[in-house]
């Protein structure tokens, strides 16, 4: 190790190699320095001041956004930079509502831990908490703005990993929040649900909105027959909020336990379901591939996406697959079998799904997914939700036995198993593929890497299908643009929204890190390499539900129990908001799409610069300038409409031109 290659961190060489900032190289000398709004797949912000540290001959620098220089001479631990770091936190516990014993996050807030770990035993500051209503809108997280500590980490991950902007900061200086648009709910604008702004959010302004009292309730009504299916995510990682190993085998035996005594009448694994989603799929693609169907197929499992193509990417509808999610097959199969073998009514079946995914949520309450006023699913708490219920039970997980999930929705083989990873369903997709065409599988390296974007050829006698791997909504529309324009060919897609895959879903135990995810992913491998059948073909309990009741996959009945449709959705309710002063006076509408799509376009500067440029000439009194989602035109922003003239690719010379126009037809 050459003096040039390297810097001192309290005393300590440590050499430089591609860390981008010397946060990155301290936590290499195994110091973690307390930080907010520092996450490294994410734009560096430098918000909360945390981590800085004493540079010699430079004074006191933010280790996040400063660059390693070798030679370097830093100290981490000054009492300066000590008594800087608890001000901060003293600071932020004093910005707002910050009842530890009451807020959702507790016990995993980092606010909490950090005040705890640095000594912060009394806040020598005092303000007034700001009121500012809780935003119960959306069936999947709860949002208290009074909690919020502008770190911005749920902005930029909205924005930068999921490409959708659905919440963003407002206003300045002390009136400074975090909302979505024009103060709207967040289940009325462009949100997908995916959550996880509620995952990278330190304290309690984003959470998990809870279903565990209706759950519960469920579970107390004794006219209720409750049952529950556990997804396969869901065994790689409560273990974490016992403190336990990723053990998926005793984990899964201890969930199935624990639900027994919590009072649910049957335990079901989704996997089973993850099984028949791809007879589904893998039949639906088959038939595309053969007769020159419309290709790529895009999965739709993940719910988070589906809602992102209904809101931004209309234009792929027809590539979307008609098969329900498993969660969704589920509950529609339960609630047509069940009843029968159960010997109770459908209306007082209550069906309940353990998800490590907060767009599950949204999902059960999609009227296309039950019968009019019934759900298919009920209730859907995450894995988080459901540790709580174990630890308000009193339960003692690590001391339960192992017991066994019930048949026949309880049997499953490893290819329903690894749904949940980034890949696993088009692994298994390839597995039935091979199968069905009389092939070999071929090695599937490729699929199981960590990387966001990966592809694989598989080699037919159908000529070569090419499919394609892509978590991250960001990510996944960059692809689709690609597609589009005719620089990637590819047959089939899957798509999750969340990173690794649903192991990684917002409603899982609380994690930033990157080891743990790979834990959890090999955890996951692990059961399907322990299993004896692996290829989703060799459940012969699915061939029964064919054999009973849906015939063939994509046969009628088959269409009718597992698949669905999907629709273009306006972003934001209601005929948008109007900027313009309200005088009383007939004005002429102008309307901006200040949709993502045209939002990334520049939809909102020109909004701006429009109005400045209404206001100089004095037309404000003629025009109402209204800000709207959305008029289905995503390719062709900034889409603007002047009275009933819709304007694609505007600028500012070209709406004040149709402005002045429209103006003199209507005083002629």
């Amino acid at each position: 190790m050459t003096a040039e290659m390297n810097l001192t961190i309290d005393g300590l060489q440590v050499d430089i190699q591609d860390e981008k900032n010397i946060l990155e190289v301290i936590r290499k000398a195994h110091i973690e320095l307390p930080t907010f709004c520092y996450h490294s797949e994410l734009s560096v912000y430098g918000a909360c001041r945390l981590c800085m540290v004493e540079v010699e001959g430079r004074g006191l620098v933010a280790a996040c956004s400063t660059a390693p220089e070798p030679g370097m001479k830093l100290r981490t631990q000054t009492p300066q930079v000590r008594e800087l770091r608890k001000m901060n936190i003293e600071l932020l516990l004093a910005s707002g509502n910050h009842d530890c014993p009451t807020c959702g996050k507790s016990g995993s807030c980092k606010l909490q831990s950090l005040a705890e770990r640095l000594g912060v035993t009394k806040i020598r500051f005092k303000a007034p908490i700001p009121e500012r209503p809780l935003d119960t809108s959306s069936p999947s997280i709860l949002r208290d703005p009074s909690k919020c500590i502008l770190c911005g980490d749920c902005v930029r991950f909205c924005d930068e990993i999921q490409g959708i902007g659905a919440i963003g900061f407002t206003h300045r200086g002390s009136e400074a929040t975090v909302a979505p648009a024009f103060n709207k709910g967040i289940a009325e604008v462009d949100c997908v649900n995916c959550g996880q702004c509620a995952a990278v959010c330190p304290v309690g302004a984003i959470t998990v909105k809870s279903d565990i009292e209706q759950v519960f309730a469920a579970l107390g009504d004794p006219a209720k027959t409750v049952i529950v299916q556990v997804a396969p995510a869901v065994r790689s990682a409560i273990g974490e909020a016992f403190g336990l190993p990723n053990d998926t085998f005793s984990t899964m035996g201890r969930i199935v336990s624990a639900l027994r005594r919590l009072g649910f009448h049957k335990v079901y694994d989704t996997s089973f379901t993850a099984d028949l989603t791809i007879w589904e799929e893998a039949t639906e693609f088959l038939q595309r591939k053969e007769k020159g169907g419309k290709l790529p197929l895009f999965t739709s499992c993940c719910p988070a996406w589906v809602k992102l193509v209904e809101h931004d990417l209309p234009e792929i509808l027809d590539n979307l697959s008609s098969c329900r999610s498993p969660q969704a097959m589920f509950g529609s199969l339960a609630k047509e079998i069940l009843p029968g073998k159960l010997g109770v009514k459908r209306e007082d079946l209550v069906v309940v799904s353990v998800m490590p995914c907060t767009a599950k949520k949204f999902e059960a309450t999609r009227p296309e997914l039950g019968q009019v006023g019934a759900p298919d699913t009920d209730l859907v708490i995450t894995t988080q939700e459901l540790a709580r219920m174990i630890q308000d039970a009193g339960l003692v997980f690590e001391e339960l036995p192992v017991e066994s999930l019930d048949m026949p929705f309880g049997f499953k083989t490893g290819a329903g198993v690894i749904f949940a990873n980034s890949g696993g369903v088009s692994e298994a997709v390839v597995r039935y593929v091979a199968g069905q065409l009389g092939e070999e599988s071929p090695a599937i390296r490729e699929l199981r890497s960590d990387r966001s974007r990966r592809t694989l050829e598989l080699p037919t006698r159908l000529g070569p299908v090419r499919i394609g791997v892509v978590y991250g909504l960001a990510e996944a529309q960059r692809l689709v643009k690609e597609i589009q324009a005719g620089e990637s060919d590819l047959d089939f897609v899957e798509v999750m929204a969340c990173p690794g895959g649903c192991i990684g879903g917002a409603g899982q135990p609380v994690t930033h890190s990157d080891k743990v995810r790979g834990q959890r992913t090999q955890a996951i491998r692990r059961v399907d390499a322990a299993l004896d059948l692996h290829c989703p073909q060799e459940n012969h309990y699915v061939k029964e539900i064919y054999s009973e009741r849906l015939e063939t996959p994509n046969s009628h009945q088959a269409h009718h129990l597992l698949h669905t449709h999907y629709q273009s959705r306006r972003r934001i309710q209601g005929e948008g908001i109007s900027l313009s002063e309200v005088t009383g006076v007939p004005k002429i509408p102008v309307s901006f799409c200040v949709g993502t799509a045209c939002h990334l376009r520049g939809a909102e500067v020109l909004l701006k610069k429009v109005m400045a440029c209404v206001e100089e000439e004095d037309l404000g009194e003629r025009f109402d300038v209204r800000a709207t989602f959305c008029m289905e035109a995503c390719d062709r922003g900034p889409t603007v409409k002047v009275d009933d003239i819709v304007l694609h690719g505007a600028t500012v010379e070209s709406v004040m031109g149709l402005i002045r126009e429209v103006l003199v037809e209507k005083v002629e």
